[in-house]
C-alpha cells in the first residue's frame, strides 16, 4: 500500500512535465514525420501524398550523401579530441585540492554563458586572413601570405571543439571525483606505471563519464548550424544547415525526411556508443 502511494505521489509529480514533454516535442515530431511523406511540387509547394521519393533522392544524390558524411565524420572527430583534451584537465579538477578549484570549474563553465553564434564570429576575427593568427605567423617569418583558415573544415572542428569541450570536461569531471583516490595509490604500490595505472583502473572506472560525455558532445557535434555556417562558409556542407536550406526553398517534405535521416542517424550512433561502453564497464 505504501508503495502505491509512494508510485502515485511520483506519478503526480511527474506527470504534467511529461505531459508538457510530449505536447510540445513528439506531437511536433508525429507532424514532421508526417510532412516528409509528402511531395514537394515548386509551384503548389507542400503536396499532400504518401511518398518515399524524399528519402530515396537524399539517398542517391551525391549532394546530400556528401553533406550526410561529412558531419558524422566531423562530430566524431570533435568527440573524439574533445574526449582527449578534456580527460587530463578533468582528471586535474577532481583531484585538485586548491581553493582555487571553484574558479576553476568556474572558468570551464563561463563559455556556456555565450552564445554560438558569438563564439563563431570570434573565432572568425581570430582565424581570418588578417585576424590574429595570421598576423601573428606572418610577423614570426613561418609564413608570407595568410593561410586559409577560414572556411574550411578545419575552422568547423575547431569551432565545434570549443563550444563542446566544457560539456565533456564537466561529464568526466564528476566521475573522476567520485574515484576513490586509494585505488590509484594502490596500483601505483603495486608497481603499476602512470600509463598502466590509467588504462587498467582509471579509465574502467571513469567509463560511465566518458560515455556520458561522448554521447552528449556527438549529439551536439551531429546537430551544430551556427558554427558550419559561419565558420565553413556556403561551400561546407552539413545536415542542419542543409535543412534550413531547404526550409528556406519552402521544400517542406524534403527538409523533414533529412531531419528525420539526422535525427535516426544520430540516435542510432548514440545508442551503439552506450551499448559498447556498458559492455566495456560490466567486463
Amino acid at each position: 500500500m505504501k508503495q502505491r502511494s509512494q508510485l502515485i505521489s511520483a506519478a503526480s509529480l511527474v506527470g504534467p512535465a511529461t505531459f508538457v514533454t510530449a505536447l510540445g516535442v513528439i506531437v511536433p515530431l508525429l507532424f514532421l514525420l508526417r510532412y516528409s511523406f509528402n511531395e514537394f511540387d515548386p509551384r503548389l509547394l507542400m503536396v499532400e501524398a504518401f511518398t518515399l521519393e524524399n528519402y530515396t533522392v537524399f539517398f542517391t544524390d551525391s549532394y546530400f550523401l556528401n553533406a550526410y558524411y561529412t558531419t558524422i565524420r566531423v562530430a566524431m572527430i570533435c568527440t573524439l579530441i574533445c574526449l582527449v583534451f578534456a580527460f587530463p584537465l578533468s582528471y586535474v579538477l577532481a583531484r585538485t585540492q586548491s581553493r582555487f578549484k571553484n574558479l576553476m570549474i568556474i572558468g570551464v563553465v563561463i563559455p556556456l554563458f555565450v552564445g554560438n553564434a558569438v563564439r563563431a564570429a570570434g573565432w572568425m576575427s581570430f582565424m581570418g586572413n588578417r585576424g590574429l593568427l595570421n598576423v601573428t605567423l606572418m610577423k614570426l617569418g613561418i609564413t608570407a601570405e595568410p593561410i586559409e583558415f577560414m572556411y574550411t573544415e578545419f575552422a568547423v572542428i575547431v569551432g565545434i571543439i570549443a563550444v563542446n569541450l566544457p560539456y565533456m570536461v564537466l561529464s568526466l569531471q564528476s566521475v573522476i571525483e567520485g574515484i576513490d583516490r586509494n585505488v590509484e595509490e594502490a596500483a601505483f604500490s603495486m608497481g603499476a606505471r602512470p600509463l598502466i595505472m590509467f588504462r587498467r583502473v582509471l579509465l574502467p572506472l571513469a567509463l560511465p563519464g566518458v560515455a556520458a560525455g561522448t554521447i552528449l558532445t556527438f549529439i551536439l557535434a551531429m546537430n551544430a548550424y551556427a558554427t558550419p555556417v559561419l565558420l565553413g562558409g556556403p561551400s561546407f556542407r552539413m545536415m542542419a544547415p542543409l535543412v534550413y536550406g531547404q526550409f528556406q526553398l519552402n521544400n517542406w517534405p524534403g527538409a523533414a525526411a533529412i531531419a528525420f535521416i539526422l535525427m535516426i542517424t544520430t540516435l542510432l550512433l548514440t545508442i551503439m556508443v552506450g551499448v559498447m561502453t556498458r559492455q566495456r564497464f560490466r567486463t
